[in-house]
């Protein structure tokens, strides 16, 4: 009996998913309607595959058809967000989430919602900022451009040695644009400041 019982528990596909994973079709819907109803904003099916498989919470074929299942059941819509087709729970999927969310595990559901907000954030730093990567000879110039209120606030370019360093330049920009602009107005006042004192008799 115990044997059965193991097949139907475990009865996704295990391709990708690491310990402690979703190994089961009912699991992972509850959880989509779970995390969609934690998130802030409407996610494209793309990006909620990327974050769920990108922590090994799930098998990419199994979150898709998940998702598919889900739209057909009502439990998930679809709606246009930042010009692209999203993913968003309905009152239904909520229903879901709260009489189920106690089968995940805690650590599941607070890894699950981690993975998928970092996703959101660094795509809405791609769509708040702009990078311009030009190749040129010997290397590579690296322009970052950052808005606040629809106006440039910062533009700075870099010289990076090859593609992969120019790559490292983009990601540590997107990882937190924000700080690179305070850093920098606090290292021009502060060597301001710095000067100065060094002028004075």
């Amino acid at each position: 009996m115990r044997e059965v019982d193991t097949v139907i528990n475990f009865d996704a596909f295990e391709g990708g998913v690491e310990y402690g994973g979703l190994r089961n079709k009912s699991e992972i819907r509850i959880l989509v309607c779970y995390l969609l109803s934690r998130i802030e904003e409407p996610i494209s099916k793309q990006q909620l595959a990327d974050s769920l498989t990108g922590v090994g919470l799930v098998n990419y074929f199994e979150i898709n058809e998940a998702v598919d299942a889900l739209l057909a059941l009502g439990a998930v819509e679809t709606v246009t967000h930042n010009e692209r087709q999203c993913l968003t729970v309905s009152e239904n999927g909520r229903e879901i989430a709260s009489t189920l969310e106690e089968k995940l595990t805690k650590s599941i559901r607070e890894k699950a919602v981690n993975a998928a907000m970092t996703l959101l954030l660094q795509a809405r730093r791609e769509r708040e900022n702009k990078i311009e990567t030009e190749k040129r000879e010997g290397g590579y110039f690296v322009t970052f451009t950052m808005y606040g209120f629809s106006e440039e606030i910062l533009k700075i370019t870099l010289f990076a040695a090859d593609s992969m360093q120019a790559r490292m330049l983009e990601e540590g920009f997107l990882k937190d644009p924000v700080g690179l602009y305070s850093q920098t107005i606090d290292r021009l006042i502060n060597n301001k400041d710095s000067s100065n004192k060094k002028e004075k008799p």
